[in-house]
C-alpha cells in the first residue's frame, strides 16, 4: 500500500494542474532564480545575478536590459535590482538584487522580454541606507557610491582593471591609493571586499583608529586595542573575500567568508578610509556599512564569486497564448474536462501496472531461484524420494519453490501408501505402485500444476487490460477534446490557427498518456510472459521425471 500511495504521488507530479501565475502578461519571458544559503538567515542582502550565454538568451530581452524585472518567489512581489553591467555584444550581464529575505532556499524570477518597458534599474533601492557601494565600473574620475550614502571616493591614484572579479576594478602599485569618505556608524561598522593580492605584504587599508595589513599574506585587522589575526595566508594571484565587523567592542575577521579571527577592546573606525598605500595587487565590490553585518551575510558575500554556488538559473519560461508555464503549462491549461478524467484514469492504470510488473519480477526471480536450489537437493535423493518432506526444515528451505510444491503432493501420496518410503526397506511384496496408482498420482500433480500456473498467471490479466484498454481510453479523451475544439470554434467563429492549435494539441495528450501507459505494460508482459512460460515448462518435466522414477523406485 505505501508502495502504491508514493507511486501515485510521483505519478500525479508529471500532471501537476498547477503553474506559477505569470507576473505581468507584458512579459514574454522569464526565468527561475533559486538562492542556496545554508549559512543562515539574512534580510536586505544585495546578491550578484550573472548572467552570460550559457544561461541567459541576450536576444529575447532588450538591447539595453531595460526591460529586465525581478519579482520574488510569490510571483507578485517586484524586487529592487541594478544593473551594474550590460553587455549584449559579449553577452555578459551583471544584475544586483536585493532581497529582503534570504533563507536556506529562496526562490525568484527573472522576467525579460517586453521591448516597451522603461528601465526599472535602481542602484541606491539595492543596498540599505547604511552603505556605501564600490564596483568601480566608472570609465574615468574618482570612483562613485552606488548606495544610497552618496559616498563618492575623494581621490584616488590608483588604475583602472576593464575586466575584474566582477566588472570593473582597481589595481594598486606601490604607493597608490583610494580614499573613501567616512560612513557614519550605526552602533557598529563594517567592511567587505574582494582582493587579489600580487604582493603578500602590504598596508591593505586604513582609517582613524583601525587598520588592516598582510605580512606575508596573513592578515590582520586592528581597531583600538583589539588584534585578530587569520590563521591561514592569503594566496597570491587569486581573487578572496575578506571582510571586517567592528561592534559592541569585539574585532571579527572574516576570510572567504569564515570567522578567522576575533578580538575584544575594539572601538569603532573614524575618518576617511584609505584602501592601498602600500597594497600591491587588486581590489573590486568593496561595501563599507556603518552598521555590523551578521556572520551569515558575509557568508553570502563570500558565495557570490564566479565559482560559487548561491545562485542557480533555470531554463527559459515562454508565456505561451492565455497560459503560462511553457508548452506544458500551454497544454495543460487547454486540456479539457474528459481529457482530464481520462488522463487520471490512464495514470491510476500505469500505477498499478507498474507495481504489478516490479511484484511479478521479483516474484518469478524468487521462484526460479527455489526452483534451481531444489533441483540440486532432489537429484541427489536415491532410493527414498520422500527424504525431502521428511528432513526437518527443507520445507521452509523451499517455500517459494513451485517444483517442491509439487514434489510434495507426491510425497504425501507415498506416505499414504507406505509407512517407510525408502525402497531399500521395502519388502518384495510391499514395493509395489500398481499402475492405477501412479496415474492417480500423476492425476494429483497436475492438479498441483493447474495451481501452480494460476498463481504465476495471476493478476497478468490486468497488464493485458493496461495494453490494450489504455490506448482506448486516450483515444476516446482525444476524440471527445477535438469535438468540444470544434464544437467551440463552431460557436465563437474563431477560426485562426492560435486558437484551435492548443485545444487539438492538448486533446492529443490523452492519446499520448494511453500509449505511455501501453508499451510499457506490453514490454512488461512479454517479458514475464516467457519467464513464467518457462517456469511452467520446467514444472511439466519435473512432472515426467518424477512420475518416472517413483515407477522406477516403487514398481516390480
Amino acid at each position: 500500500m505505501r508502495f502504491l500511495v508514493s507511486a501515485f504521488a510521483l505519478l500525479l507530479s508529471f500532471f501537476s494542474l498547477t503553474a506559477h501565475a505569470w507576473w505581468n502578461d507584458d512579459w514574454a519571458a522569464r526565468k527561475k532564480i533559486t538562492l542556496t544559503n545554508p549559512a543562515g538567515e539574512v534580510a536586505d542582502a544585495p546578491v550578484l545575478i550573472r548572467l552570460h550565454t550559457g544561461n541567459f538568451d541576450f536576444l529575447s530581452a532588450s538591447e539595453d536590459g531595460s526591460d529586465l524585472r525581478v519579482v520574488a518567489g510569490d510571483d507578485a512581489t517586484a524586487l529592487k535590482f541594478h544593473i551594474e553591467k550590460w553587455d549584449v555584444v559579449n553577452q555578459l550581464g551583471l544584475v544586483w538584487v536585493k532581497l529582503p529575505k534570504l533563507g536556506a532556499s529562496t526562490e525568484a524570477w527573472l522576467y525579460f522580454g517586453n521591448p516597451e518597458a522603461p528601465a526599472a534599474s535602481d542602484a541606491k533601492g539595492t543596498y540599505d541606507a547604511a552603505s556605501a557601494v564600490y564596483h568601480f565600473n566608472e570609465a574615468a574620475g574618482n570612483p562613485a557610491d552606488s548606495g544610497p550614502a552618496g559616498a563618492n571616493a575623494t581621490a584616488f591614484t590608483g588604475s583602472r582593471v576593464a575586466a575584474s572579479f566582477a566588472n570593473g576594478g582597481v589595481k594598486f602599485a606601490d604607493g597608490q591609493s583610494l580614499t573613501l569618505p567616512p560612513v557614519p556608524a550605526q552602533g557598529g561598522w563594517s567592511v567587505s571586499l574582494w582582493v587579489k593580492p600580487e604582493s603578500l605584504d602590504g598596508a591593505l587599508m586604513r582609517a582613524g583608529g583601525f587598520s588592516l595589513s598582510l605580512a606575508g599574506g596573513v592578515l590582520t585587522a586592528q581597531a583600538g586595542g583589539a588584534s585578530a589575526t587569520a590563521p591561514a595566508p592569503l594566496a597570491a594571484g587569486k581573487w578572496q573575500h575578506v571582510a571586517v565587523v567592528v561592534e559592541g567592542g569585539a574585532l571579527k575577521l572574516y576570510v572567504e567568508g569564515k570567522a578567522a579571527g576575533e578580538a575584544g577592546g575594539a572601538v569603532l573606525p573614524t575618518g576617511p578610509l584609505a584602501l592601498g598605500n602600500g597594497y600591491r595587487g587588486e581590489a573590486d565590490e568593496v561595501q563599507v556599512s556603518g552598521a555590523a553585518r551578521s556572520a551569515a551575510w558575509v557568508a553570502v558575500a563570500a558565495a557570490q564569486g564566479p565559482e560559487g554556488t548561491l545562485v542557480a538559473l533555470g531554463e527559459d519560461e515562454a508565456s505561451g497564448d492565455g497560459g503560462h508555464g511553457g508548452i506544458w503549462g500551454t497544454l495543460f491549461a487547454a486540456l479539457t474536462l474528459d481529457g482530464w478524467v481520462a488522463i487520471g484514469i490512464l495514470a491510476v492504470m500505469l500505477v498499478f501496472a507498474v507495481m504489478i510488473m516490479i511484484a511479478k519480477t521479483f516474484y518469478v526471480n524468487k521462484v526460479d531461484r527455489a526452483n534451481r536450489q531444489f533441483m540440486q537437493a532432489f537429484r541427489e535423493l536415491s532410493t527414498d524420494l520422500g527424504a525431502i518432506d521428511k528432513s526437518n526444515g527443507m520445507a521452509s528451505t523451499f517455500r517459494e519453490s513451485s517444483l517442491y510444491r509439487l514434489y510434495h503432493i507426491a510425497a504425501q501420496e507415498l506416505s499414504h501408501r507406505f509407512r517407510d518410503t525408502d525402497a531399500s526397506h521395502l519388502k518384495d511384496n510391499a514395493k509395489n505402485l500398481s499402475p492405477q496408482a501412479l496415474d492417480s498420482i500423476r492425476a494429483s500433480l497436475d492438479t498441483g500444476l493447474v495451481r501452480e500456473t494460476t498463481r504465476l498467471n495471476k493478476l497478468m490479466v490486468l497488464l493485458t487490460i493496461a495494453i490494450s484498454g489504455g490506448p482506448f481510453i486516450g483515444l476516446l479523451g482525444t476524440v471527445l477534446g477535438v469535438m468540444i475544439t470544434f464544437a467551440v470554434i463552431a460557436a465563437t467563429g474563431d477560426v485562426n490557427v492560435n486558437s484551435i492549435a492548443p485545444g487539438i494539441a492538448a486533446a492529443l495528450m490523452a492519446t499520448a498518456a494511453g500509449m505511455a501507459v501501453a508499451i510499457p505494460s506490453l514490454f512488461g508482459y512479454n517479458y514475464l510472459n516467457s519467464r513464467i512460460k518457462t517456469i511452467t515448462s520446467d514444472m511439466r518435466v519435473f512432472i515426467d521425471e518424477l512420475v518416472t522414477k517413483l515407477a522406477e523406485n516403487y514398481s516390480r
